[in-house]
C-alpha cells in the first residue's frame, strides 16, 4: 500500500512538473548526450562513438525517475553520411518508456571549416505500467486496462558545427502518439523541438571556457531552459555549472568531466531542485562514459570540446 501511494505522489508531481504530454527524459550533461536528442549529430565526432548514460534523479524519493541510455553513431568512409542507434530506458515510478531508434545524417561543408548536417531518426517508443501498479484493486479500472504497447515515431533535426561553436534544431518524436484512446482517455507523445548551442572561449594556453544553452518547447508544456558553463583545465579537466528553469521547477547542479585518455572520457554531474520536490530528495546524480574508436579517423581531436 506505501509503495501504491508514493507511485501515485509520484505521477502527481511529475504531471504538475510537465503537464500533461510525456516528455522526452532531461539530461545535465546534455551537450555530451546530443544523438538522444537531433539525429544530425550522428557522425559529427569523426570516430566511432559509444555514449553510455546513468541517471538516478530525485534520489532518496521513492519512485523517482531513473534513466539509463546507451548510443553509439559513426561516420562513413566518405564522412558525409553518418549512422546512429540509441536505446533510453527511462522509468517513472510505474511508468516504463523504452525508446530504440536509428539515426541517418549527411553533411555538407560551409566555408572553410563549417558543417551543415541534416538528420533523420526513426524507430519505436514502449510504454508500460508496473503489474502490481496496473492491477490494484481499488485504483481507477482505466488505469488497470492498460496495455503494453510498441509505437512508431520519426525525428528530424539539424545540427550547424566548426571547432568553435555549434547549433542545432531538431523534433526528435515529430507524431503524437494516442496510445489508449480506444479506452476513452488519451495518453500522448507529445511534439517536442529542441534548440541547442554551444562556443568555446580561448582564456589562456591551458585555459578554455565553453558556455552552452538548450531550449525545449513541448506542446502542453511549459518552456524549458537550460545553461551552463564549463571551464577546460590543460585539454583534461572540465569543471563547470548548471542551472535549469521552467514555469513550475528548476534546478542548480555542478559538472565534472575528466578526459581519461585520448579515446576515454569519464563525467559526472550533481543537481538539486530548487522547487518543491526539494524537500522529498538530496539531488540527483548522473554519471555518463564516452569513449571513441581513433582508428576509425585519423582526425580525432582529444578532447572533442562538443
Amino acid at each position: 500500500m506505501k509503495r501504491i501511494k508514493n507511485y501515485i505522489f509520484a505521477l502527481v508531481l511529475f504531471s504538475c512538473t510537465v503537464g500533461v504530454a510525456q516528455q522526452l527524459p532531461q539530461f545535465t550533461q546534455y551537450m555530451y548526450n546530443t544523438i538522444s536528442i537531433n539525429p544530425a549529430y550522428a557522425g559529427s565526432r569523426d570516430a566511432l562513438s559509444i555514449i553510455g548514460l546513468h541517471r538516478s534523479q530525485w534520489v532518496g524519493f521513492d519512485g523517482g525517475p531513473i534513466t539509463q541510455t546507451l548510443s553509439i553513431h559513426t561516420p562513413l568512409r566518405n564522412d558525409r553520411i553518418g549512422l546512429g542507434l540509441t536505446f533510453i530506458e527511462d522509468d517513472l515510478g510505474p511508468e516504463n518508456y523504452s525508446y530504440l531508434y536509428g539515426d541517418f545524417s549527411y553533411a555538407i561543408p560551409v566555408g572553410v571549416e563549417g558543417r551543415l548536417a541534416f538528420g533523420i531518426k526513426g524507430g519505436f517508443t514502449q510504454y508500460s505500467l508496473d503489474a502490481d501498479f496496473r492491477n490494484y484493486e481499488n485504483f481507477d479500472p482505466l488505469i488497470r486496462g492498460i496495455e503494453n504497447r510498441w509505437t512508431p515515431n520519426i525525428g528530424l533535426g539539424v545540427y550547424y558545427s566548426t571547432n568553435k561553436y555549434y547549433i542545432g534544431i531538431s523534433a526528435p518524436r515529430v507524431l503524437n502518439s494516442d496510445r489508449n484512446k480506444e479506452q476513452g482517455f488519451e495518453a500522448l507523445e507529445r511534439v517536442s523541438y529542441y534548440a541547442t548551442a554551444g562556443y568555446v572561449f580561448d582564456l589562456a594556453s591551458k585555459l578554455k571556457f565553453k558556455p552552452a544553452v538548450m531550449v525545449k518547447a513541448t506542446n502542453g508544456a511549459p518552456m524549458s531552459y537550460d545553461f551552463t558553463g564549463n571551464f577546460l583545465f590543460n585539454e583534461k579537466l572540465w569543471l563547470g555549472a548548471s542551472y535549469r528553469m521552467n514555469k513550475n521547477t528548476g534546478a542548480i547542479g555542478g559538472l565534472m568531466d575528466f578526459q581519461i585518455s585520448r579515446q576515454l572520457r569519464l563525467g559526472y554531474s550533481y543537481e538539486k531542485p530548487i522547487s518543491d520536490i526539494a524537500r522529498y530528495t538530496s539531488g540527483t546524480h548522473e554519471v555518463l562514459l564516452i569513449y571513441e574508436f581513433k582508428f576509425l579517423s585519423s582526425k580525432l581531436k582529444s578532447p572533442r570540446y562538443f
